[in-house]
């Protein structure tokens, strides 16, 4: 995601872009809801912008070598506020995303691609020849491939126990590497609850998070959908600290778009309704507001004000292009899920589980309905009850509500 940080606005009041010298308080429902917006530092690169307490806790978890479970939904910031994080303290960033891992053999061959390719120095692999001749050569080899340099490679394991073997050797070399390079690690594990669409006796993540207790030199952080927050509240290695990322308010939306914009010699007209447009589509959504304002950025008006069209025009491009992505998306989904994501765009409500909703919906009622809402959640398509069940993704939102009208 581009930094879309504004600049420092030379003319402003109260913390708020101006136009003509009057600033832009309309949108708000109260004084005290404008005042509110004076403590967010709009010169924050935007992934920071509301998140600026977040992101202290987890560099405060980090840098103290501790183990995070960050939830939110998709698009929200959790992994760019990781990453800055981790660059704050000083440690080295390791990633798997989990999405891609399909058994035990691809969990293996993607850590140990992630370790290659984050300790590529001369020591460092000296390390690791001397560490695969005394504890592991049956399990990987360091390969020549005409790089300039040889490349950690796991051998292909023949049997479940090659697999599991290679795995824990995998965890103990990081923490080897760590210690001996005097270098602190972070082993970002992104969409981390998909393993158990394989692991399906939880084999694999019981072990991971007894050796998330127990490695010093290694931070792990666990990256899942708000759905994720009360699961296996009890188990080895579940002591972890949580952060939660909710939609931002309409408040610091509104108030970094209009410096973003004053930036570019834009403002919204104080006459219409176009920052109400703009806040109303993307609903704190971290990433569509990131796209539209992009889109936001390009209209170029003699006056410099940016209208209810400009705002209604960037959305509907913004939509066109993103059609076929959500088309798949609602595609892949199963046929109980689509249907409750469909009522829940055309008719929000924060008792989709009532009688009155499941008859008006023709939903299946009991653990088919149940089971949807929790798929909906585990994908990161829903809020759960706190934030009224309502669709995480607005733009997908405003695209079936036309789709379907």
């Amino acid at each position: 995601m581009p930094n879309l940080s504004p600049d420092s606005p030379t003319d402003t009041v109260g913390g708020l872009p101006t136009s003509e010298g009057v600033p832009q308080k309309g949108f708000y429902t109260s004084e005290r809801d404008a005042k509110a917006v004076n403590f967010v530092d709009l010169s924050a690169p935007f992934q920071l912008v509301g998140r600026q307490a977040q992101f202290q806790r987890i560099t405060q978890v980090l840098a103290r070598d501790g183990n995070l479970l960050i939830v939110g939904v998709p698009g929200s910031g959790r992994r760019t506020l990781v990453r800055r994080a981790a660059q704050e303290v000083g440690v080295k960033i390791l990633e798997v995303d989990c999405i891609r891992v399909t058994d035990g053999q691809r969990f293996v061959q993607l850590l140990c691609e992630s370790i290659d390719q984050t300790f590529q120095c001369a020591t460092v692999q000296a390390l690791m020849r001397e560490w695969i001749e005394r504890k592991a050569p049956e399990l990987f080899v360091l390969r020549d491939e005409g790089s300039g340099r040889q490349r950690l490679k796991p051998v292909r394991a023949e049997s479940q126990e090659q697999q599991w073997g290679a795995f824990e050797g995998l965890l103990n070399l990081l923490q080897r590497l760590a210690e001996s390079s005097g270098e602190r690690v972070v082993l970002i594990l992104e969409s981390f609850p998909h393993i158990r669409s394989w692991d399906r006796n939880g084999v694999w993540e019981k072990f991971l998070r007894k050796e998330i207790e127990r490695q010093t030199q290694v931070s792990y952080v666990l990256v899942a959908t708000i759905a994720e927050t009360s699961l296996h509240p009890d188990e080895p290695g579940n002591s972890l600290a949580t952060v939660q990322l909710a939609p931002l308010s309409d408040d610091v939306v509104a108030a970094w778009v209009q410096a973003v914009l004053h930036g570019e010699g834009l403002t919204f007209d104080p006459r219409s309704q176009a920052l109400e447009l703009f806040v109303n589509a993307v609903q704190g959504h971290l990433g569509d507001a990131s796209a539209l304002v992009r889109r936001l950025k390009s209209v170029r008006v003699s006056d410099g004000l940016i209208r209810n069209e400009h705002v209604e025009q960037a959305i509907q491009e913004l939509l066109t292009d993103l059609s076929m992505v959500f088309e798949s998306l609602l595609m892949l989904l199963p046929a109980n899920q689509a249907h409750l994501l469909e009522s829940l765009a055309l008719d929000p409500t924060d008792k989709p589980q009532s009688r009155d909703y499941i008859h008006k919906h023709y939903l299946s009622r009991g653990g088919s309905l149940q089971g949807a809402i929790a798929g909906l959640q585990h994908k990161g398509l829903i809020y759960g009850s706190e934030q009224g069940y309502r669709l995480a993704l607005p733009l997908f939102a405003l695209w079936l509500r036309q789709r379907l009208s």
